[in-house]
């Protein structure tokens, strides 16, 4: 068994820590929230005073941290995690951030002699709690198949994108379609409500017909058809709008650096943005259908 060092034991990170230790990891973290460090304490996890003590005879590390701000702290910081980090050791980012700041990481790590993998994934806080999650790794192929085990113990769909930042430019082309679809389908089932089609029949057509896709069929942003989907929660978050707003800027800048015309991407980051400013950034982002659904003057 591997000894796992684990930083950012919030809603994503505990659940998969708990998955590791399930499976007979012995997992010791560390989060700056109180209460996250309480919860992951009750569920068997070591607790440790710093993100650098977790390397201390740690066989791999583990990251999910909320920004880019924050990876680069906890990795390259002042007492940073490669500064701690042991000769082999395994390391791991699954924390959603810019391409940049993943490669810059990635490259430092290179420089110890150490194998850096960015891991973000994909399916929220229900998949991380079914150990169900889709991982994009970008890194080298050496370090993604000693990955590859581990990260099957929190995830059922783990894909290699390439090199070194690959795996982020996946996670935030994927989100950008999220986000844009998410849109789409709450502003249709707005269009349906006004013209006086029941939110069933319309979920009951379009899951059959061509505009099927998982905003609709997995995540309905209406109440009733899909009864797991937030909206049938008041929008409890399984990934927040502010999270999406996060990643659709993400998607936006690697537009602007790599000058690609994303002007649905724009508009939903635009969106979002003023859905996160009415209130609505803690709530589940398919809760942007209660923006979408207010009348027009």
């Amino acid at each position: 068994m591997a000894r796992i060092g684990f930083v950012g034991l919030g809603n994503m990170g505990n659940p998969m820590a708990r998955n590791l230790l399930k499976a007979g990891h012995p997992v010791r973290g560390f989060d700056v929230v109180p209460e996250a460090v309480e919860r992951a304490r009750k569920d068997g996890i070591g607790i440790l005073q710093n993100a650098a003590a977790t390397a201390f005879d740690a066989e791999i590390i583990i990251t999910m941290l909320p920004a880019g701000r924050e990876s680069r702290a906890v990795w390259l910081g002042d007492g940073g995690l490669l500064a701690a980090a042991r000769p082999h050791t395994l390391l791991i980012d699954c924390s959603t951030i810019d391409v940049a700041t993943a490669q810059e990481i990635s490259r430092a790590a290179a420089q110890r002699g150490l194998e850096m993998l960015d891991a973000p994934v994909s399916g929220g806080v229900g998949g991380a709690e079914a150990g169900a999650l889709t991982f994009m790794v970008g890194g080298s192929g050496a370090a993604f198949a000693r990955a590859q085990p581990i990260l099957a113990l929190m995830g059922k769909n783990i894909f290699h994108a390439g090199g070194p930042g690959l795996g982020q430019a996946a996670k935030i082309v994927n989100n950008m379609i999220l986000g844009i679809s998410m849109i789409a389908v709450s502003e249709a089932f707005a269009l349906a409500a006004a013209v006086g089609l029941d939110a069933q029949k319309v979920y009951d057509i379009v899951t059959k017909s061509s505009g099927q896709c998982w905003s609709i069929s997995t995540y309905c942003p209406v109440p009733g058809p899909v009864p797991g989907s937030p909206a049938n929660r008041d929008y409890a978050a399984g990934f927040t709008a502010a999270m999406m707003l996060k990643d659709l800027g993400l998607a936006q800048a690697a537009a602007r650096d790599k000058h690609v015309n994303t002007a649905l991407g724009a508009a939903a980051e635009a969106i979002y943005k003023r859905y996160c400013e009415s209130g609505g950034a803690p709530r589940d982002f398919s809760g942007i259908y209660q923006l979408v659904a207010q009348k027009t003057s």
